[in-house]
């Protein structure tokens, strides 16, 4: 069914404030659940994705991380009229939850990293929930000198966890979900502890077998 522009910004609205506490109760009640095979590798952030790895000890290393748990099932949401407005929407609940899963893991997976890592296992690591591009994107972060350097020189690791706060927008060809996610690292190193948490625009995207992390940026950059 075609929507007119004004239908469509309507349509969005309803579906915001229908998922709103939806949300809750179907995303943020899964941790790390994707296929992400908990294993050492420090997360990046490339210039272009709002930051660079070590530099607030965003790479990978996989102690310390919670088992997974898998959002438990909800009703379908309906709107006012009582229609389920999966129905406007590109993707399905399954997708919805799959693809909040997914976000989770790579978020748990992007800020759980150790100093002994080098950048093969980094991206083999992110391989199972990023697509390629976005894999040799981080990867390239990971491995720049200047971020490399402080994080082996400090001896840092960093026990990582997400937390999605929302979702921010949708879209078609490919099917695209952006989350909100609050990322916290608990980083250690021989200068002391600390905790850095920072807001990112996490988007998946369909992939049509399950959904992968295609872009991350920080809180402000792009469209957040």
């Amino acid at each position: 069914m075609e929507l007119t522009p004004g239908q469509q910004r309507l349509l969005f609205v309803v579906v915001v404030l229908v998922l709103a506490g939806l949300g809750i109760y179907l995303i943020r009640g899964g941790h790390h659940g994707a296929a992400a095979t908990p294993s050492p590798s420090p997360a990046a952030t490339s210039p272009a994705t709002g930051g660079s790895p070590g530099q607030s000890g965003t790479a990978q290393a996989s102690a310390g991380v919670p088992p997974a748990t898998v959002p438990p099932a909800s009703p379908p949401a309906t709107s006012a009229s009582g229609a389920n407005i999966y129905e406007w929407l590109p993707f399905s609940q399954a997708d919805l939850t799959a693809a909040a899963k997914t976000t989770l893991a790579f978020a748990t997976d992007y800020a759980t990293w150790s100093y002994t890592d080098t950048k093969t296992a980094y991206a083999a690591k992110l391989g199972a929930v990023a697509t390629a591009q976005e894999v040799t994107t981080l990867e390239s972060g990971f491995s720049t000198a200047g971020v490399a350097g402080p994080r082996v020189a400090d001896k840092q690791v960093s026990t990582g966890s997400g937390t999605i706060e929302s979702m921010r927008s949708f879209g078609t060809s490919p099917t695209s979900i952006t989350f909100a996610v609050t990322i916290t690292e608990k980083l250690a190193s021989t200068t002391g502890n600390k905790t850095n948490t920072s807001t990112y625009a996490i988007t998946t995207v369909s992939t049509g077998t399950g959904w992968l992390v295609n872009d991350i940026e920080l809180s402000g950059v792009g469209n957040l």
